[in-house]
C-alpha cells in the first residue's frame, strides 16, 4: 500500500483500510461525522491513481444532485487535474441514462417523457375521471401517494381490501395515461431499469462489464427497487462498496428499508465490514449521550464513536413549565450562542417553529426556516387566515380569490373570470358580484350550487364569529372560530382524507394555528379577530430579517447531513418525540430514536435539549410527559435547568394561559388521560375531534394511558388515534 499516494494521504487508519479494500463486496459503516464523503471520493481516486482503473469504469450513486456534485468535485481535486470520467449521479439520473440507451430492450420510446409531481397528479385526475370518482371524496394526492408506495415496495398487484381494489383501478388508469404519452414517473425510472436488467441477460452483463466498480452512498436510505438495481449491477465480480449508517435510517415513510444495510452480509456473501468510528464533528460528551440513546435499539450493527476534539461541555437539559417558557429559554440562549457560530433549532414537526419564530422576531435575531417557510407563510395557514379575513371583511377580494375554491368545490377559472367581469362592470366587490350571479342564476349549473353553499358558509361564520352591530359579543371566540372554519369548510376533512405525510404535516400546522388563536385570546382578550389578523400579517414579514442567518430552524429530518456549533432539540415529549404515530409499533419507536440520535449528532460544541410540562395541543392545554428518550440518557452527561425548583408565574401574568390551573403541581403524572375521558370512550359513542369533526367510536384498544381508539368520521373515514393526544371530546 503506497501511503504517499494522494488518494491515501490524510486518512486515519480506519479510513485508509476502508479505502484500500476494493475487491468484492464491502460494507463501510460510517458513524456520524466520521468522514463518509471523504472515504467515497478517496476510494475513487485510489482506484484511478493507484490501481490504474480507467475512471469511466467506476459508477457512484447517491440520492441528491447536490451530494453527487460534491462527490465529483472532491474526486476531481484528488486526481490533480486528470479528467474524471466516472459516472457520479443520483439513482434516478443513472436510470434515465440506462433506459435511454436500452430503450428498445426496455420496450420504451427512446424519447420518453419524465412526468414530474404536477404531471403525475394530472394523470391521476384523468384516471379518476375515467372511473367517475369525485375528487372531494377521493383526493388525487392520496391515490398518488398509494401508487408510489406500492411501486417502492414492488407491490403493484396488492389487493388487501376494497380500498386497495380502488387504488388498483386508479393505478391501472394512471399507467394508461402515462403509456399514451410515452411517459415515465420517478418510480418507473427505477422499476423499468430494474426490469430490463433482470429480464435481459445481455443488457445486464453489458452494464456489469461497463461498471465493474460500484459505490453506493447512504445505503441505509435505499428502498426495495434501489436494492434490486444495485444487486443486478454488482455482477459476478461483486466489486460493490456501500457506505451508510443504520443508526441514521430515518426515511421509512418514503420507502427506505433498513433491512438493506442490516442484511448486507447475508445478501452479498463474503462481504467485509469496516467501521468508521473516529468523529470529527462533535465533542465526546455529545457522542456518548447520543450513542447511549441509540444503543437501546435492537435493529443495529453497532459502533463506538470517538471524538477527535475532546470531552467538551455537558449536554444541557431544560425542563420548562410550558411552551412559552421553552421558547423564551431557547431564544435567549440563542442570542448568546450565535456569536460562537451557527445555531440550529430542531423540532419533530414544522408546526413547532411558531413560538420560536415569534421569540426571535421580538429579539430581532435573523433566522431562516430551512427546508420550509415561516409558519404564517405556510399554504394551509394562509388559507385559514384567508377565511378569517373574508369573515371579517367580505369585500377582501384577495382573500375571496384565495379560498373560494379551497378545498376544491368545482369553482374554476372561468367562474372566477365571470365574477371579476361583473365586479368591474357594476363597480362592486367579488363577494357582491358572486351574490348577484347566484341570485340571477347566471352561473353554470355545476358552479351555481357550490357558490351558493360557499356564500352560506361564510355568512354562517360571520353570524357566529363577528360581533353584532349593536355591540353584542360574537358567539364564538377566536379559537372556536378557527375550529368552526375547519369544520364548515371541510378543509380539515379534505386533508385527513389525503392520508399522506404531507397532509399530516399540514394538519399539524393547522392544529398549531388553533393554538396560536388560543394564545392570542389569552394575551389579548379584548383585541379580537382584527387584532389577530394584524399580528399574523406583521409576523409574516420576516424577509427583511434574513440578510444574515446565523440561526436556522428546521425539522429533524431536514437536518440530516448538516452540522452546527450549537443545536437546540426542542419538544422532547411523549407524543412529539417519539411522535404519537410511532407508538403503535416497535419499528416506529426505533426510527424515532434514530431520528433523535441524528438531531443530537448535528451539534459540534453545544447540545441543548428541552421539554415542556404543559403544551397547547389542538388548542387545548394539556399536561405532558417527558420523552422516554430523556430517561435513556446517562445522568452524568447532563446539566439540568428549570424544573420543580422554579416558581410558576403569577395568575396575573399575561403569559399565563387562562386554562392552566395554577394549583396543579408540576409533579403530577403529566401524561395521563383524564379518568372521565378514559371511562367514557367506548364503542358506539360520539366524539368530537378538533379537525375531523364528530365521529363514532368503532373500537378501543388497551386501558392504560396509551389506549388507542378507532373513530369513523363522516367524509374522512376511520382514524386510529392515541386518545390522550387526539383532543377528543365526548359529544
Amino acid at each position: 500500500m503506497d501511503e504517499t499516494s494522494p488518494a491515501l494521504a490524510g486518512l486515519n487508519p480506519e479510513q485508509r483500510e476502508a479505502v484500500s479494500a476494493v475487491a468484492g463486496p464491502v460494507l463501510i459503516l460510517a458513524g456520524a461525522g466520521s468522514g463518509k464523503t471523504r472515504v467515497i471520493t478517496h476510494r475513487i481516486a485510489h482506484l484511478v491513481l493507484d490501481l490504474g482503473v480507467a475512471s469511466e469504469r467506476v459508477l457512484a450513486v447517491t440520492f441528491t444532485n447536490k451530494a453527487a456534485e460534491e462527490m465529483r468535485r472532491r474526486a476531481e481535486a484528488l486526481l490533480g487535474g486528470r479528467g474524471l470520467q466516472a459516472q457520479v449521479s443520483t439513482f434516478h439520473s443513472f436510470c434515465v441514462r440506462l433506459l435511454r440507451r436500452e430503450a428498445r430492450a426496455a420496450g420504451l420510446d427512446p424519447g420518453f417523457l419524465i412526468y414530474d409531481d404536477d404531471d403525475q397528479l394530472a394523470a391521476v385526475r384523468q384516471a379518476m375521471r375515467g372511473l367517475d370518482l369525485s375528487e372531494k371524496l377521493h383526493p388525487p394526492r392520496r391515490f398518488l401517494s398509494r401508487i408510489s408506495a406500492r411501486k417502492n415496495a414492488a407491490r403493484t398487484h396488492a389487493r388487501d381490501d376494497e380500498a386497495d381494489d380502488l387504488v388498483s383501478e386508479v393505478m391501472k388508469g394512471y399507467h394508461t395515461v402515462l403509456r399514451a404519452a410515452s411517459a415515465l414517473d420517478f418510480d418507473d425510472l427505477l422499476l423499468r431499469a430494474v426490469a430490463v436488467l433482470e429480464g435481459d441477460p445481455r443488457v445486464r452483463e453489458a452494464w456489469q462489464r461497463r461498471f465493474p466498480y460500484l459505490l453506493v452512498d447512504e445505503y441505509q436510505d435505499t428502498n426495495r427497487a434501489q436494492y434490486e438495481l444495485v444487486r443486478h449491477l454488482a455482477g459476478p465480480a461483486g466489486n460493490l462498496t456501500v457506505v451508510g449508517d443504520e443508526d441514521q435510517s430515518i426515511y421509512s415513510w418514503r420507502g427506505a428499508d433498513i433491512s438493506n444495510i442490516l442484511d448486507f452480509e447475508h445478501d452479498f456473501p463474503g462481504a467485509r465490514v469496516f467501521r468508521l468510528e473516529q468523529n470529527y464533528r462533535s465533542s465526546q460528551r455529545i457522542l456518548d449521550a447520543a450513542s447511549a440513546l441509540v444503543a437501546r435499539n435492537e435493529r443495529r450493527k453497532g459502533k463506538t464513536l470517538r471524538a477527535v476534539k475532546g470531552a467538551g461541555e455537558l449536554v444541557r437539559l431544560h425542563e420548562a413549565m410550558d411552551e412559552f417558557e421553552e421558547a423564551a429559554w431557547v431564544t435567549e440562549r440563542t442570542a448568546t450562542l450565535r456569536a460562537k457560530g451557527r445555531v440550529a433549532v430542531l423540532f419533530r414537526m414544522n408546526a413547532q417553529s411558531r413560538l420560536i419564530e415569534e421569540g426571535l422576531l421580538r429579539l430581532r435575531i435573523p433566522y431562516l426556516v430551512l427546508g420550509g417557510v415561516g409558519f404564517y407563510e405556510r399554504r394551509e395557514v394562509k388559507d385559514v387566515l384567508g377565511y378569517l379575513r373574508l369573515v371579517l371583511n367580505p369585500r377582501d377580494g384577495v382573500a375571496f380569490r384565495r379560498i373560494v375554491n379551497v378545498p376544491p368545490r368545482g369553482l374554476g377559472a372561468k367562474t372566477l373570470d365571470e365574477i371579476d367581469r361583473v365586479a368591474r362592470e357594476r363597480a362592486t366587490s367579488a363577494w357582491e358580484a358572486a351574490a348577484l350571479l347566484v341570485d340571477e342564476a347566471a352561473l353554470p349549473a355545476r358552479a351555481l350550487s357550490p357558490m351558493r353553499r360557499f356564500r352560506e358558509t361564510i355568512e354562517t361564520l360571520r353570524r357566529e364569529g363577528v360581533p353584532a352591530a349593536d355591540g353584542a359579543p360574537a358567539a364564538l371566540g377566536l379559537r372556536a372560530l378557527v375550529e368552526r372554519i375547519l369544520e364548515l369548510s371541510g378543509y380539515g376533512a379534505a386533508l385527513a382524507r389525503e392520508d399522506s405525510q404531507e397532509s399530516q404535516d399540514r394538519l399539524e400546522n393547522l392544529a398549531e394555528l388553533i393554538a396560536a388563536a388560543a394564545d392570542y385570546e389569552t394575551r389579548e382578550p379584548a383585541a379580537g379577530l382584527a387584532g389577530f389578523l394584524d399580528r399574523a400579517a406583521l409576523l409574516s414579514e420576516t424577509d427583511r430579517l434574513k440578510d444574515d442567518v446565523p440561526v436556522l430552524l428546521m425539522t429533524l429530518h431536514a437536518a440530516k447531513g448538516l452540522e452546527f456549533e450549537a443545536v437546540f432539540l426542542v419538544g422532547l415529549e411523549e407524543g412529539l418525540l417519539p411522535h404519537s404515530r410511532s407508538l403503535t409499533s416497535a419499528e416506529g419507536l426505533e426510527e424515532e430514536r434514530r431520528l433523535c440520535y441524528v438531531g443530537m449528532t448535528r451539534a459540534r460544541d453545544a447540545l441543548q435539549l428541552s421539554w415542556a410540562r404543559s403544551r397547547q395541543v389542538f388548542g387545548q392545554r394539556r399536561l405532558t410527559e417527558k420523552s422516554r428518550f430523556l430517561d435513556e440518557l446517562p445522568e452524568e452527561l447532563l446539566e439540568k435547568s428549570g424544573g420543580l425548583f422554579k416558581l410558576p408565574p403569577r395568575r396575573s401574568d399575561p403569559a399565563w394561559p387562562r386554562d392552566r390551573d395554577p394549583t396543579v403541581s408540576a409533579a403530577v403524572d403529566t401524561g395521563s388521560s383524564t379518568p372521565s375521558l378514559t371511562r367514557a370512550i367506548r364503542p358506539g359513542i360520539k366524539v368530537r375531534h378538533p379537525l375531523f369533526g364528530v365521529g363514532t367510536v368503532l373500537r378501543r384498544e388497551g386501558d392504560g394511558d396509551d389506549f388507542k381508539v378507532t373513530v369513523s368520521f363522516p367524509g374522512v373515514g376511520a382514524k386510529k388515534l392515541v386518545a390522550r393526544y387526539a383532543g377528543l371530546e365526548v359529544v
